[in-house]
């Protein structure tokens, strides 16, 4: 936001410089992100003098330029070869000497130097009004008041202004700061506490009176949550033209185009008082009749920018008898602003209530100056002195006369705030004990109001301006900003305490695990928790009545909380893809968020996203593409890291997994994976397949604290490997082998291992062929053939006689 140090000069009467004076705003909170300097001519018309032309002949050499001699006030005059029509002698002219700088239309910068013009020797320009930046006329020099004295500055003739621009870093909250005014009002409380005081000048009201009651415009506020108040006057026979200078240099020194005196006007007291305004053309109004109402879903309207808008149900639109003619508190309607026929206007001054321009603003992808300051919340109290301000300066600018009384629709007035302040809870939030006569002065500066006074605290009236200001906490952190942080001493001795804390913590195991994955090959993503509430759709298992829904979305794209990572993982995995990088391995650590009738619910989440190739080509490797047992073998390390083993494995519920398995812990669901379906895919423009595991962290967590770990010395004896080449049923997995093996023989047995699979040629219909390795070890002692041999031939039976199973 940009504030002008001239401009704020105009409510608070302070001499310093900028940079001070910019510093004391940082400190109340105000962040000045920079200082630019504004000069309402560019170069200040440094070099340029009030001279006179003493003689004016005929160039020899060309019949287009003359040849003069002008005085500056120097000890000779110059001579200057001159090409303008209408130079002559006797005229008072400005006078641009060598070296000065001058700017074209554009902004670029030229020089003036000593030369010849046609064999003519030219010591400096008379310039023309368009070469000085003070209007657009090339027709000829500038002539001046021959009363004017040779050789001023030009810049003393016409009152160039010199600005200091603050460029304020405005946090949300501050909605009470986003004008002139506002700032003036803070800066006041900060010299106030290094004791300078002084007074707030506001805008005198005094002249305000109704001329005439000749055009009378009916308002009636349909929808009052919307718009809790709204004001309006008429203003008659007004002369739409160019502003004077003083305003559009007021507008320009901030970065505003000007565009009329009337808009000018409502721009001007939106950035004085922080009260957005809206002038209609009276004669566009039918039936002299102001609706304020909602309109139907898909009424089309088109906007100031021609842009043709369909409107939502909810939106709040300024309507006359038959049409809309403004969204409100954010655009105009192309068919009902001033033009430079308008002769009558109706005036606009609205309090409308934040949430409701804010959805609208951001549902159209609009973002005004107006919609700004209204969503994050406004003066309800300042609508209407607001109002007669901005018609006391159009009747001064635009000529006209105010024709009829104000209406103001204010049905329920907009309290202020009740806060009761402890002052030992300030004491404990600051740090140290503020006096109580400083902060009493600190508050009845911010315009809080003390109501009373004990020997604990105060109670307090908070203004309805400060909305951000309705907590204690809220209040002692008014008194500290103003007091002042860096003015709160620090001790000398620091105390300190060293916890013991539990290796189990959450983030502990977070970054075991994504040490983990990251060494594997995978990256980590951090995804929005904000999401569009369309997904809902790709899945049963999600429920739209559980959606956490944001007051104020930023978009119709992130309306509400995810109730899944999934659909945040495949954003990220589209993004890539789209930008040909198809292999991938994603991890997230997340939450989900649950609305439900009672309560709300917030889950801890890992989850995985694997798709196209495991490794990256290479000359001397094959490349695979990543395929389910790669991704079952990092789930399962991912537990075995953390301890948890002997898992209980049925097929996924999961209806956003095709092909997948679900991994339990007794009764509690560690984990979820599995081939994500091509409908969901589809939806993200996702053509190969993706893998996803979804653990659920919070049932990782409670089982990872119940493993104990157990050491075990390192065996002195070796170990045995025996195969077995086994012709099964398809329907057998290696599961049952496993399952079947252990039960065999619980104490010799250390491993079981699939290591080749066959199905094809020269085997039986119906059959497969399973290569499986046994690893086989007695901790005290060496084993025998014969030991091997019974236990290898044990295998074999309970293979045949539970599986069917053949030896090869």
């Amino acid at each position: 936001m940009k504030i002008s140090y001239n401009w704020l000069k105009q409510f608070i009467n302070i001499d310093w410089d900028a940079e001070k004076t910019g510093e004391l705003l940082t400190d109340l909170g105000l962040e000045i992100e920079g200082i630019e300097r504004y000069e309402s001519v560019k170069g200040g018309l440094d070099g340029i003098i009030i001279g006179e032309v003493l003689t004016c002949e005929q160039h020899p050499n060309a019949d287009r330029l003359k040849v003069t001699t002008v005085n500056i006030g120097a000890d000779t005059p110059l001579q200057i070869v001159c090409g303008a029509p209408n130079v002559a002698a006797g005229q008072k002219v400005p006078v641009a000497t060598i070296g000065t700088t001058l700017y074209t239309a554009e902004g670029e910068a030229w020089k003036i130097k000593k030369g010849k013009i046609r064999g003519e020797e030219s010591h400096g320009m008379i310039c023309a009004e368009d070469e000085l930046g003070l209007g657009e006329s090339h027709d000829g020099i500038m002539v001046l008041d021959p009363k004017l004295r040779v050789g001023i500055p030009a810049a003393q003739v016409f009152n160039i202004e010199n600005d200091a621009i603050f460029e304020i870093g405005l946090t949300p909250n501050r909605a009470d700061a986003m004008s002139h005014y506002g700032v003036a009002r803070d800066l006041k409380a900060g010299l106030l506490q290094q004791e300078i005081p002084l007074e707030l000048i506001t805008p005198s009201l005094s002249a305000y009176h109704v001329d005439a009651r000749s055009l009378k415009i009916d308002v009636d506020v349909q929808d009052k949550e919307k718009c809790p108040r709204y004001c309006g006057v008429t203003i008659s026979d007004v002369t739409v033209e160019p502003s004077p200078s003083w305003l559009q240099s007021r507008l320009k020194s901030i970065g505003l185009s000007p565009i009329n005196n009337i808009v000018d006007i409502t721009n001007y007291v939106l950035h004085e008082l922080g009260q957005p305004l809206h002038a209609f053309d009276a004669h566009k109004i039918s039936k002299n009749k102001v609706v304020v109402k909602t309109c139907e879903a898909g009424t089309k309207f088109t906007t100031l920018d021609g842009v043709v808008r369909e409107l939502h149900e909810d939106d709040l639109m300024i309507c006359d008898d038959e049409k809309p003619m403004c969204i409100a508190g954010v655009f105009g309607g192309i068919d009902s602003g001033v033009t430079e026929n308008t002769h009558n206007i109706f005036l606009e001054s609205a309090y409308f209530d934040p949430v409701s321009i804010r959805k609208t603003a951001k549902r159209h992808g609009l973002n005004t100056d107006a919609s700004f300051r209204f969503e994050r919340g406004i003066d309800p109290n300042i609508t209407e002195f607001a109002l007669k301000r901005a018609a006391l300066l159009i009747t001064e600018i635009a000529g006209g006369e105010i024709s009829s009384d104000i209406s103001d629709s204010y049905p329920i007035k907009i309290e202020d705030f009740q806060v009761r302040l402890s002052f030992d809870n300030a004491k404990k939030l600051i740090g140290e004990e503020i006096p109580r006569e400083t902060i009493k002065s600190i508050l009845t500066s911010l315009d809080i109001k003390v109501n009373n006074v004990t020997e604990t605290g105060l109670g307090l009236t908070v203004p309805a301006y400060r909305n951000d200001v309705q907590r204690e906490a809220d209040i002692i952190e008014e008194i500290l900003r103003v007091y002042g942080y860096n003015n709160v001493g620090t001790t000398e001795k620091l105390n300190a305490s060293i916890s013991n804390s539990s290796r189990f913590e959450d983030y502990k195991l977070q970054n075991v695990i994504g040490n983990q994955l990251a060494s594997q090959g995978f990256f980590e993503i951090m995804a929005n928790s904000l999401t569009s509430p369309k997904y809902m759709s790709l899945s049963n298992d999600l429920n739209e009545d559980h959606n956490v829904k944001m007051l104020n979305p930023l978009s119709n794209d992130l309306e509400v909380m995810r109730q899944s990572l999934l659909f945040s993982g495949l954003e990220a995995l589209a993004h890539n893809i789209n930008r040909k990088r198809s292999d991938l391995k994603l991890f997230e650590f997340g939450k989900t968020y649950h609305q439900y009738a009672e309560n709300r619910a917030e889950r801890k989440h890992l989850s995985l996203f694997v798709t196209g190739n495991k490794n990256e080509e290479r000359w001397n490797s094959p490349t695979q593409p990543s395929d389910f047992f790669f991704l079952k073998g990092t789930v399962e390390s991912t537990l075995e890291r953390l301890g948890l083993k002997r898992l209980k494995s049925a097929p996924t519920k999961s209806d956003v997994i095709s092909e997948g398995v679900s991994l339990a812990l007794g009764k509690k669901t560690m984990v979820d994976f599995g081939l994500v379906k091509k409908s969901v895919l589809k939806h993200f423009g996702i053509s190969q397949n993706v893998l996803y595991a979804d653990f659920n962290w919070d049932n990782v967590l409670e089982m990872a604290q119940h493993n104990k770990i157990k050491f075990n010395a390192i065996p002195k004896y070796p170990e045995v490997r025996r195969d077995f080449a086994l012709l099964l049923d398809n329907s057998v997995s290696f599961e049952d082998i496993h399952t079947i093996a252990k039960q065999t023989e619980k104490q010799l047995l250390k491993n079981v291992n699939l290591f080749d699979v066959y199905e094809g040629k020269n085997l039986p219909a119906g059959k497969k062929s399973y290569a499986v390795s046994f690893t086989l070890q007695d901790e005290n002692k060496t084993l025998t053939d014969k030991q091997i041999d019974k236990l290898m031939s044990k295998l074999q039976s309970n293979f045949e006689s539970k599986l069917g199973a053949e030896l090869r």
